[in-house]
């Protein structure tokens, strides 16, 4: 192992004076090497575009989209070492095979130790593990509010009451939306538990509708129907679907 070799680091936090502490704790490791800081994750999606860092310091709850959020969206994610001032996350985060998590306010013996491990993978004496990223929000508390996606270079959030519904396709799950299709690498299932019930139901094995978006409910044949959704999607609804829009609709 070349004993001069470097590894960039980014750092993403909303706090600068929380980025500053950091930067200057990573002055005491010659093989680390900041090329990059930023405050919100649309920012650190760009950076790591364009610098290719092998460790990021991550925040959680950030505005625009939060940490877990950017994960979620990035095809070769750097080495994770979380910091944040929300233990409820800290579960969560070794879940997610990230090298570290500190909870702020933290010690610079903390986070030298924190160092030490992320060094010790990026050199592989501690194997690399991936992200499981279809799993990532899944430590987000309650029902989702927001999806973030990513199309090409980008980022959309999308809020829940603009979704149209959800299509299941094979591992994936696309989102249908005025502001486009989107897929995401989730489970029906997943969404079928976080999006809030009261708006969404599970209508068919491949659909989740958002109820308000249903203009109506036709016949399609003998015990089934179809939901129309605007401007010219029409779905098929399953009789398990079709007895929840009854309950859901009071009809």
């Amino acid at each position: 192992m070349d004993k001069a070799k470097t590894y960039k680091v980014i750092v993403v936090d909303d706090e600068a004076p929380a980025r500053s502490i950091v930067i200057e704790y990573l002055k005491r490791h010659p093989k680390l090497e900041v090329v990059g800081e930023c405050a919100n994750g649309f920012e650190a999606l760009a950076m790591i575009k364009d610098l290719n860092p092998q460790l990021m310091f991550l925040d959680i709850q950030m505005p625009k989209i939060n940490g877990l959020e950017l994960l979620e969206v990035l095809e070769d994610a750097p080495e994770v070492i979380f910091t944040t001032a929300f233990d409820e996350f800290a579960i969560k985060a070794f879940e997610l095979n990230a090298v570290d998590y500190l909870l702020k306010p933290f010690a610079v013996e903390r986070f030298d130790a924190a160092v030490t491990k992320a060094v010790e993978r990026l050199e592989g004496s501690l194997p690399k593990q991936d992200l499981p990223l279809e799993k990532i929000s899944d430590g987000m508390p309650g029902s989702l509010t927001r999806i973030v996606v990513k199309k090409g270079s980008s980022m959309t959030v999308i809020h829940v009451s603009d979704i149209l519904f959800l299509e299941a396709q094979e591992e994936y799950v696309m989102i249908h939306s005025p502001q486009g299709r989107f897929m995401k690498h989730q489970t029906m299932h997943y969404y079928d538990s976080h999006l809030p019930e009261d708006e969404f139901v599970r209508i068919h094995r491949s659909y989740i509708a958002n109820v308000s978006r249903i203009s109506k409910i036709e016949p399609y044949d003998k015990d089934s129907y179809i939901a129309v959704i605007l401007p010219d999607h029409r779905l098929r609804i399953s009789r398990s679907g079709y007895r929840k829009l009854r309950e859901k609709l009071g009809f």
